[in-house]
């Protein structure tokens, strides 16, 4: 089969049908390894909020107060919310391309519903048994509420959407000086979309809008975008170069409009100040806001996020990168495991040897986390694994497309 390629590929590409299967796969499984990727690294984190309860503060990248390996490890966690919610933007107008506008729509909407019924049961249950309830309406519930937004959004002009998209992510910083307290009118509508506050339910519970969605659906559109250079007229070898290409330029430019914008230190987040050595300094530069998250937060995470797709793309095959592309598979049935499991770990380990700091379980000394790391972490892919060869192999079961 001969395929004629340009910008900068003028020459025939001579393939075979063999040859074309592989870059197709490799064109799709670099984005389950991306999404893998992020899944693994979030365990860091989940282990983290598990075992060091109290070594938990108010904000934890701020350079004063946090141990510089606690900040690190945020700092590279913070990576798995934005890559995930641009993923399944991108997945969304892949699915577009072999369904109707109307039955993406749809099926947003079915699956958005679904994760915000997951997230305010399974997962806040998980978290906290106390009465009365608090609802953590976190990363699950965001992505739930952007996918429902973005089934509407789909209709639009993609060059309307791209404005749209745009403006969300840069210009939603102009609003953080609205601040609303309970009991003023939108109060309740504006902690949902960029307002982190707790919101009174009848019966004496609480919502907690940990990811209040006004920038998560900029997000969302944009990797929806980003999906038209997925499509599958572009999967030739000549394609996929210049897609990593385009990818790696777009993603050091992320990161270049990072450092400029964060340098200038007049808008995108929070200002930053020298500290008292080179290393706070460093740490008071990449401390960014994710609640909700700041136009430099999704400039740094997004920019090394798109990097990594590029990578990914490029080294297709590897064994490390085909592991992480099954847990990529089966992200939700992963969240949800992972979460469970080290939920009874807690419980089990607090039934056993009671409060140790405060009022919870908890370990002194952080290199435990990377034995319970190394330890969880294999455990968990053997089911994950298990889930996803299920879900690739029994396309007839409808519900597994949603997990």
């Amino acid at each position: 089969m001969k395929q004629a390629t340009s910008n900068g590929f003028d020459q025939a590409v001579s393939i075979t049908p063999v040859e074309q299967a592989a870059v197709n796969r490799r064109r799709l499984q670099s984005l389950d390894t991306l999404r893998g990727f992020v899944m693994v690294i979030m365990l860091i984190d989940h282990i983290r909020e598990n075992w060091y309860l109290y070594m938990n503060v108010p904000d934890p990248v701020n350079p004063v107060t946090v141990e510089p390996v606690m900040f690190f490890l945020r700092i590279v966690t913070n990576l798995c919310a934005p890559v995930f919610v641009a993923l399944t933007g991108l997945g969304a107008y892949l699915y577009g391309q072999n369904h109707t506008r109307a039955e993406t729509a749809a099926y947003l909407v079915k699956r958005g519903l679904l994760l915000m019924a997951i997230d305010v049961t399974l997962l806040t249950f998980a978290w906290t048994v106390k009465l009365p309830m608090t609802f953590w309406l976190q990363v699950i519930w965001a992505i739930g509420v952007c996918m429902i937004a973005l089934a509407a959004l789909i209709y639009l002009p993609k060059k309307l959407l791209l404005a749209l998209g745009l403006a969300i992510v840069a210009g939603h910083n102009l609003l953080d000086d609205i601040r609303l307290v309970p009991g003023e009118p939108g109060f309740v509508a504006w902690a949902l979309l960029h307002q982190r506050d707790m919101i009174a339910l009848p019966f004496g519970a609480f919502a907690r809008t940990s990811y209040p969605v006004l920038p998560w659906i900029g997000v969302i559109v944009l990797g929806y975008l980003l999906g038209s250079w997925y499509e599958r007229d572009k999967s030739s070898a000549a394609d996929s170069e210049r897609r990593v290409r385009h990818l790696l330029a777009l993603g050091f430019a992320m990161l270049a409009a990072f450092v400029v914008l964060r340098a200038l230190n007049v808008y995108g987040d929070k200002p930053w100040v020298a500290g008292d050595t080179a290393l706070h300094t460093i740490m008071g530069f990449i401390a960014l806001t994710k609640y909700p998250p700041s136009l430099l937060f999704l400039l740094q995470t997004l920019g090394v996020g798109v990097i990594l797709l590029a990578l990914f793309e490029r080294r297709e095959g590897h064994p490390w990168l085909t592991a992480l592309a099954v847990f990529g598979g089966a992200p939700m049935f992963f969240y949800i495991l992972h979460i469970y499991v080290l939920r009874a770990l807690y419980h089990v380990a607090f039934m056993i040897w009671g409060p140790t700091h405060g009022v919870s379980f908890g370990l002194d000394n952080v290199n435990w986390l990377w034995l319970w790391y190394a330890v969880l972490l294999p455990v968990l892919y053997v089911p994950t694994a298990w889930y996803s060869r299920l879900k690739a192999r029994r396309r007839d079961i409808t519900w597994l497309k949603y997990f």
